[in-house]
């Protein structure tokens, strides 16, 4: 298990109820299944987002494909309005 900081913008930041929190998880899709496991609010935002990992984006990807290092920052994007 790596550790790391998972950072929430916008709408995932106003459900997480927090802008930011470490995490221990080997793949992006352990580390969602941490942070949404009681908080469904956060699942939904969740579940319309895009993330960053360690400033790369993962897009398309499997989140159980993309691994996280030791010190990774994971940034959760929901979508924004406006241009």
């Amino acid at each position: 298990m790596v550790t790391g900081t998972i950072r929430y913008w916008a709408a995932a930041k106003e459900a997480a109820g927090i802008a930011e929190e470490p995490f221990e998880a080997a793949t992006l899709g352990e580390l969602i299944a941490e942070v949404t496991r009681s908080r469904s609010e956060l699942a939904k935002v969740i579940r319309r987002s895009s993330f960053l990992v360690d400033g790369d984006p993962v897009g398309k990807r499997d989140h159980a494909t993309v691994e996280l290092r030791r010190g990774s920052t994971v940034e959760v994007l929901p979508p924004f309005a406006g241009g």
